[in-house]
């Protein structure tokens, strides 16, 4: 399963969140629970490097392609080590993964180009697939100057793209307005990629709309919703899944894919990426209206709405 972005290359909808690695900020520390959601602020840290061989080892073994990160997930270094260690293990070659990592916040603006050859540098890979600004807003500084800030760390991010350090450019956590003023500043050079939080619980149509009318992937993340698994037990996912034969996880996945929603969740155990993969049906459209009429309205990550 992939999607043509407008640059013409290839991203798989289905792909990897690759884990935190908070070890070194003990204010992030995070609790997983079954289905490999995080809490923010619980207990348990992940465990570095090893960890993260084992978690990429299982979802290459899987069949998984897209690994997504972030310089706020402080792993950026452990995947690209991962990485050059497995794929020659299991027969493949850099251009046969898609690596996808973000601007911090506080990078904005004319950092944001230098952020890029950091995160390429802890990668150790020649370029990124996919380069997201994580944000609409900035750590800090006037709330007023958010909008030149952006603009100018577009154009930092098209230089990149330019300059091959990166093959496609994004957004995350982008509203509609947020769109519509990068339309008219991004030099004809609209996002590829939009990753937001979307799910049966939160799925903001107007956004969908907007960017399937630009060409732009819509791309989920939190696709099962959040650690406290009301999602995973609402007794309607449930009802739709037992009369498909199908698991919870996988009727709310197909629910976005079917959407032309491409989909990131977290898995740390190869049992629960297989369950996650397994997504060769159709749901009815009768499921696919129950999924979209929760009548739940539960946002469980930021809210962008006050990014000005």
């Amino acid at each position: 399963m992939s999607f043509k972005m407008h640059t013409g290359d290839l991203i798989p909808l289905l792909g990897l969140k690759a884990p935190e690695n908070f070890n070194a900020n003990a204010s992030n520390r995070i609790t997983w629970f079954s289905n490999n959601l995080p809490i923010p602020d619980g207990t348990y840290m992940i465990d570095g490097y090893e960890n993260t061989l084992k978690i990429l080892d299982q979802a290459l073994a899987v069949g998984y392609r897209l690994f997504d990160t972030a310089k706020m997930y402080h792993n950026e270094s452990e995947i690209g080590r991962a990485l050059k260690q497995l794929l020659p293990k299991h027969n493949l070659q850099r251009k046969d993964v898609f690596i996808t990592t973000k601007l911090l916040p506080s990078d904005h603006g004319a950092k944001a180009y230098q952020a890029i050859k950091e995160s390429l540098a802890k990668l150790d890979c020649d370029y990124i697939d996919l380069y997201l600004i994580h944000w609409p807003g900035t750590y800090g500084g006037s709330s007023s100057k958010q909008p030149q800030t952006r603009a100018e760390s577009w154009r930092q991010l098209i230089k990149a793209q330019k300059e091959g350090l990166v093959k496609n450019i994004g957004v995350s956590n982008y509203t509609v307005r947020h769109l519509n003023e990068l339309s008219t500043v991004c030099e004809g050079v609209l996002p590829a990629v939009n990753q937001i939080e979307w799910h049966p619980y939160y799925h903001p149509f107007d956004v969908l709309e907007f960017c399937k009318a630009n060409g732009i992937l819509v791309q989920a993340y939190m696709p099962l919703g959040s650690g406290s698994r009301n999602l995973l037990n609402d007794p309607e996912v449930r009802k739709v899944a037992e009369q498909l034969g199908k698991t919870n996880g996988q009727v709310i996945l197909k629910w976005s894919l079917q959407q032309g929603v491409g989909v990131i969740p977290k898995a740390a155990s190869k049992l629960h990426m297989e369950e996650n993969s397994q997504l060769d049906f159709t749901l009815p459209e009768e499921a696919m209206k129950t999924l979209s009429n929760l009548k739940k309205h539960v946002k469980y990550d930021w809210d962008p709405e006050g990014v000005n």
